[in-house]
């Protein structure tokens, strides 16, 4: 219910006002079944501009670190994200990711669409860089189609670090389905789960027409980040 209000009385016709989205593609999401939608991470408005565009309920899985914030306001937070049915992850690997795949199963197995970045983080320079094999595991276990989705101009209109987006018009790209059923049983093989993602980017790098980095997000904002201290310290 909480989650009907809100796309649909509250953030839906508010977002519709500041974004004016102008869609694309919306035809390639299945109006019933199991999917993923895969899309680019630009900023943090992503969360709720896609869901409001397409015609079923969206669940991601979000970072954990928006359930656990201290104070009232983590509560409100972490509130928040449970009554618009996102899921908790924890994106440090190893057993972690194992629950983090189990609950995206969970999610296919309703026959629910499941919403996933497999850039991991937001993009930090608005660069598409290198997917995470999370998505292919999902989609190769579950056996269900993946819609490659861009979102364009969100990053202009909230990049990292910007708490009110800006009144602009965006784009949201929707690609035709990919399905990777000549990989069944291979979703322990790292070289198939590679090539399963490299081909889910390549597509949501067609549609969103960014620049490329063969990295991981994190891994260059780390560097980036590096350089910069290195920077100040010898100025």
């Amino acid at each position: 219910m909480f989650y009907q209000v809100l796309k649909y009385v509250i953030l839906g016709p508010l977002l519709r006002l500041i974004f004016r989205p102008r869609v694309e593609g919306l035809e390639h999401v299945p109006l019933q079944g199991p999917a993923i939608i895969a899309g680019n991470h630009l900023s943090f408005s992503d969360h709720f501009v896609m869901p409001v565009i397409v015609p079923r309920r969206v669940t991601f899985l979000a970072k954990a670190e928006y359930f656990t914030g201290p104070g009232l306001r983590g509560r409100l937070t972490a509130a928040f994200f449970r009554g618009i049915g996102q899921i908790p992850v924890d994106r440090s690997g190893g057993k972690a990711a194992q629950a983090a795949l189990r609950s995206g199963l969970a999610v296919l197995r309703k026959g629910r669409v499941l919403g996933i970045y497999p850039e991991g983080t937001r993009s930090h320079d608005g660069r598409l860089y290198k997917g995470r094999t999370g998505v292919a595991a999902l989609a190769m276990k579950a056996q269900v189609p993946v819609i490659p989705c861009a979102m364009i101009g969100t990053f202009e209109a909230q990049p990292a670090g910007r708490r009110l987006p800006r009144a602009m018009r965006i784009t949201i790209r929707f690609g035709k389905p990919l399905e990777f059923s000549r990989f069944a049983g291979l979703d322990g093989e790292h070289a198939a789960l590679r090539a399963v993602t490299d081909e889910i980017m390549y597509e949501i790098l067609q549609l969103s027409g960014q620049e490329y980095v063969d990295e991981y997000a994190n891994e260059a904002k780390a560097r980036q980040q590096s350089q910069w201290g290195l920077v100040r310290r010898f100025r």
